[in-house]
């Protein structure tokens, strides 16, 4: 009789797959009780639910039950087969064990006769049922509850392949079988458990289903208590759904409020009564809520009555803890994306440079062919014209020759200039100086020739065709007087050197070549030089924010200075320095993003006193989501006398959130624009300030009128944009970019603007009246809504008014007006008028808002006048970068940079080229900028011994011409100390800034001043009265080091009080002094003053708080 098994072997033999066959074939002479008592310990580790004791037998063939148990995977492909021997060995007596896969899936029992295997242990039929052996690993057994059993057990050993030590035996031949017995009860308790557990959750889901239906309620899940990080049933009843009528059902939803993992499943129909359907879905583990509804996978939902159905996750996230792991994710998100869009801006510029590289070594073949073909005409020229010899004059020895040969050139030196000289030298090159100056040698007399001839040995340079020489005094460099045959030098034909094809192939190669390399090292000079630049700006702009940072230093800071999102940061505050002073209490009370942050306000946190005594302490936790944090302080809990900066709120940049800023829109409308409609400082203002707003990532646009004496060459890309009506005036619309900028220019067809100049009319107040009035017109029929209109000075002050009287409830409802005073002197009624209708307002520095704080136009609105510094553009500016001078200099090399540049100012002008201290005035001639204080100083300067330079000019003609008379004066007493240049000369400015020692601003009033920055950019050290700007940005190096510090800046400059000879004297004295006495701490004064900032980085940064707190107003 033989029996054939099929069993899977994960237990049996585990480290092996595939199927297997078991032929068992009894031992000749055995009993058939011993047979069956050989064969009773077959174990299997599954239960059963029938509990009857019956045997129950086994018969014929077992298919493999389709339902296998969750996670086995079959280990063998369906098919395969493979045969081995193995023994079941019991005692003295042994079992022949054939093991073969099964192809079927299925397990026969093959028998010669029929057989019946009947198991004798009853403990099987208690606990498993029936049984089946399936077909993917050898030791599996299956249950007839389609469940799979392990650690199949023939006799009392394991079944076994050959060539192993035995299963069940310790190798003594003693028996494991009571040890195989308890792992066999274990697991089928484990197993019973399992199922009697699935037995009460089916009764749990009958009773849940059936109460539902009851109370007409259409959704439960199950279980009915949702935790993160499980599988759920959700059930639905198609009777009291809305899709009671659809053949399909699905469910879509996510969890926490819509925000988190979305999914689409497919309902199907649950083994319930009722027309009940269900689906699986896993709840995950940052899940606080499930969100969902129901649909036929078209457009028929059912959604609760449109409250969409929502079931609490239990011992989740909470909302809180959520949102911060979604910024956390969004922060992972955003530097994913950031890592690939820098990697295809790397690919991108890859692919640019290649295909540059390309179009470079076309360009550069290019050139070298003509190159070639202009030399080849050349020389074959020459080749005509040359000749072996003069023989009065000069011959060469031997007569044939060729390159690389050594040669006797002589030469009859009284044939020509050279017949004193006491020596002569040949200076010599080849094919028409190809190579420049490649034969230098020293003649000597010639005994045998006698007379005046002297000769020199020369070596032919290899490839020469034809040889090019003269004959000096001296070697180069040295020499003074030259016989270069008049002019046209001296050619003779190398005889036997003949110029093939070949030789101008490689003659062409080699020029390719050296423009290659030229061009290399080019290119890497201004890679370098830009990267520097760069690195410069980003250092710059640095310094310049944590000077921002600390400039409120004696008020409020934080520890640390960069206040990072998702950190904790410390807020310091000294109420003894504010409206706060004397207070028992101080409360801090804040947000983030300029108020706006989705968890509002903070609750308000009484500060503690800090260690130094004098300031208390708040400690913050900054979101992820945040870019900048708000605060004010108050005296209680529920407010009372604030600190609120005067009505701008305290605000602190974040850093590294995963929210930027949102970029706000601000609008000029202005009638200067530097470089195409300069006049004077309110030009560089708007084209300045506008571009360090951009850079901030804001946008920005500008209007302006177009004038018919526009510089249109710095315009780009402009064209006709549209053409509108207002006032009864046709207005053409032309827009372009300036120094990168938008600008929108109005072009009124009644030739308000075609007078040729841009100020200097009758009817100047008609024209920019018209023009603002145009202008608001213009944005409200575009469209326009910008945060921001920006209005300067008299000229566009209407703008002021005109806005708030009859667009900002027609269409310009979200902007606010910003008007700034560049100058009082001019149009005083106009400006007072525009501060009353303005939102804010400014004047261009600190000091001159205090200086015309009484005029009667400011004084009635100084809750909302603010004085900001101007800034200068680092871009126009920059002595690394100036086309002007002629060495790029920064605070490293500033001795050496100013030391060239004044040399080639004193040869440009015709003055001494000499170490002398050197003072440049750059200035328009007017009574405010102290004209009678710049000619005390020129007097006194050259009384010192120094040079003077003046460049500048006088709208007034009386003005003008006595500057001019005091020019001719001084070019007659001191022409070699002295120059007035009474034209502006834009090169020759930049080249005094950076030629010049001192810059002397001495301004009766200056309401900033640029003239004092831009001399510092240039290490020029400024001499400046105590006035308006001047005062705010000059700290004299004797009076003003606590004045300095306070603005965590060194003292950089001279100045003086008053407006008489006495003062300007005592500033110039010192600082002359100080060139004379002590050069080297100067030339530290000089490299201090250049690495202070004084562009547009902070002024942008003030400005962009003033257009926030505009935006708050209503």
């Amino acid at each position: 009789m033989e029996i054939s098994l099929h069993f899977r072997c994960k237990m049996a033999f585990p480290n092996r797959g595939g199927c297997f066959n078991f032929n068992l074939t009894p031992f000749s002479g055995l009993p058939s009780s011993s047979w069956g008592k050989a064969t009773r310990r077959v174990s299997c580790v599954n239960a059963t639910s029938d509990f009857s004791r019956k045997r129950q037998q086994k018969k014929g063939s077992i298919s493999k039950s389709k339902g296998s148990g969750k996670g086995f995977v079959p280990k063998s492909s369906v098919g395969s087969s493979s045969k081995k021997n193995a023994r079941v060995k019991k005692g003295e007596q042994t079992l022949e064990v054939s093991v073969e896969d099964d192809k079927d899936g299925e397990v026969e029992f093959s028998v010669e006769e029929k057989v019946v295997i009947v198991d004798k242990d009853s403990e099987i039929d208690r606990e498993f049922g029936d049984l089946s052996l399936i077909d993917e690993t050898l030791g599996v057994v299956e249950s007839s509850r389609g469940e799979e059993i392990e650690n199949i057990i023939v006799g009392d050993g394991r079944l076994q392949e050959e060539g192993t030590s035995y299963i069940g035996d310790d190798g003594n031949g003693k028996s494991t079988g009571a040890a195989i017995d308890g792992i066999v009860n274990e697991e089928a308790s484990r197993t019973l458990k399992l199922k009697l557990e699935e037995n009460l959750r089916k009764q749990e889901i009958e009773r849940i289903a059936e109460e539902n239906f009851l109370r007409g309620t259409q959704m439960f899940v199950y279980p009915p208590v949702v935790k993160p990080g499980q599988d759920i049933e959700v059930f639905l009843n198609k009777n009291l759904s809305t899709l009671r009528d659809e053949q399909d059902i699905l469910i879509f939803g996510a969890f926490n409020d819509w925000k988190w993992k979305s999914f689409t499943i497919r309902l199907n129909k649950a083994d319930l009564n009722d027309n009940w359907w269900s689906c699986q879905l896993y709840v995950p583990l940052e899940a606080y809520k499930l969100d969902f509804v129901f649909f036929n996978g078209e457009s028929v939902y059912d959604n609760n009555d449109q409250k969409d159905f929502c079931i609490p996750v239990d011992g989740g996230m909470d909302v809180l803890a959520f949102e911060e792991f979604l910024l956390e994710e969004k922060r992972k998100e955003l530097e994913k994306l950031a890592k690939e869009q820098a990697e295809r801006e790397r690919i991108a510029e890859e692919q640019r440079r290649i295909e540059a590289d390309i179009a470079e070594k076309e360009e550069d073949r290019l050139q070298a062919r003509l190159e070639v073909g202009r030399r080849q005409e050349t020389v074959l020229r020459l080749m005509e014209n040359a000749v072996k010899s003069n023989d009065n004059i000069w011959y060469i020895e031997p007569s044939e020759f060729k390159g690389k040969d050594l040669v006797r050139l002589y030469y009859n030196g009284s044939s020509g200039p050279l017949q004193h000289a006491k020596e002569i030298w040949i200076h010599g090159g080849h094919n028409n100086w190809k190579d420049g100056l490649s034969i230098v040698e020293r003649l000597v007399k010639s005994v045998l020739k006698g007379a005046n001839w002297w000769y020199a040995d020369v070596v032919v340079p290899d490839q020469a065709l034809v040889l090019d020489w003269v004959f000096a005094d001296g070697p180069p460099q040295n020499a003074v007087v030259y016989d270069n045959n008049h002019k046209l030098d001296f050619h003779a034909i190398v005889p036997m050197a003949t110029p093939d094809a070949q030789y101008w192939v490689e003659e062409e190669q080699l020029i390719y070549q050296k423009l290659q390399e030229e061009r290399k090292l080019r290119k890497e000079a201004i890679r370098a030089k830009a990267e520097k630049t760069a690195l410069m700006k980003v250092e710059t702009k640095e310094k310049t924010l944590k000077r921002f940072l600390l400039s409120q230093k004696h008020i409020v800071f934080t520890e640390p200075l960069d206040v990072q999102a998702g950190s904790t940061v410390t807020v310091f505050y000294n109420p003894s320095n504010t409206n706060l002073n004397g207070k028992p209490e101080v409360w801090f009370r804040g947000s983030f993003n300029r108020w706006s942050h989705r968890n509002g306000p903070l609750p308000p946190q009484r500060m503690l006193p800090a260690e130094n005594g004098t300031h208390v302490k708040a400690s913050v936790k900054v979101p992820l989501d945040a870019y900048m944090m708000d605060f004010v302080f108050s005296e209680s809990e529920n407010g009372g006398i604030f600190d609120n900066k005067f009505g701008m709120d305290y605000h602190i940049p974040v850093f590294g959130g995963i929210l930027k800023e949102p970029p706000l829109h601000i609008i000029h409308i202005a009638v200067e624009m530097a470089p195409i409609a300069k006049v004077g400082g309110l030009g560089d203002v708007v084209t300045s300030l506008s571009r360090a707003i951009q850079d901030l990532n804001h946008n920005v646009d500008i209007i302006l009128p177009k004038y018919d004496c526009m510089n249109l060459s710095n315009v780009k890309d402009f064209q006709f944009h549209k053409t509108y009506l207002w006032g009864r005036t046709e207005i053409k619309v032309w827009h372009g970019k300036v120094e990168g900028l938008s600008v929108y220019f109005l072009e009124p067809q009644n030739g308000f603007f075609s007078v040729g100049c841009v100020y200097g009319r009758a009817n100047d107040g008609e024209r920019f009246g018209f023009f603002c009035h145009a202008a608001l017109e213009f944005l409200l029929q575009n469209g326009f809504n910008p945060d921001i209109i920006h209005c300067h000075d008299w000229s566009s002050a209407p703008v002021a008014w005109l806005f708030k009287e009859q667009y900002t409830h027609y269409g310009l409802s979200k902007a606010r007006a910003v008007f700034t005073i560049h100058n009082l002197e001019f149009g005083a009624p106009l400006i007072g008028k525009a501060m009353a209708f303005a939102d804010k307002a400014t004047t261009v520095s600190p000091t001159y808002s205090k200086e015309v704080a009484g005029n009667p136009a400011i004084a009635p609105h100084l809750y909302k006048f603010h004085g900001i510094i101007n800034g200068i553009d680092p871009d126009i500016w920059d002595p690394y970068n100036d086309n002007f001078i002629p060495v790029p200099y920064t605070s490293e090399n500033v001795v050496e940079g100013k030391r060239a540049a004044k040399e080639a100012l004193q040869k440009k002008l015709g003055l001494k080229t000499a170490d002398l201290p050197l003072i440049g005035v750059i200035t328009r001639l007017t009574h405010q900028k102290g004209i009678h204080l710049i000619k005390h100083a020129i007097w006194r300067t050259l009384e010192r011994g120094g040079q003077v330079v003046l460049l500048g000019s006088a709208p007034d003609p009386r003005i003008q011409n006595d500057f001019v008379h005091l020019a001719n004066q001084l070019h007659s007493s001191h022409n070699d100390r002295a120059r007035l240049c009474l034209a502006y000369d834009e090169p020759l400015s930049h080249l005094i800034y950076a030629g010049a020692d001192f810059i002397l601003v001495p301004s009766i009033f200056e309401p900033c001043g640029l003239t004092q920055l831009t001399a510092m950019r240039y290490g020029s050290i400024p001499i400046v009265r105590k006035t308006g700007g001047l005062y705010d940005t000059v700290f004299d190096v004797d009076h003003d080091r606590d004045r300095a510090e306070a603005q965590d800046l060194e003292p950089n400059g001279f100045s003086f009080d008053g407006a008489d000879v006495g003062g300007v004297e005592y500033a110039l004295n010192r600082a002359i002094s100080t060139w004379y006495d002590g050069r080297e701490w100067f030339n530290t004064l000089c490299k201090t003053v250049m690495e202070q900032d004084w562009s547009w980085n902070r002024p942008a940064l003030d400005y962009l708080e003033l257009y926030h707190a505009a935006r708050k107003l209503e």
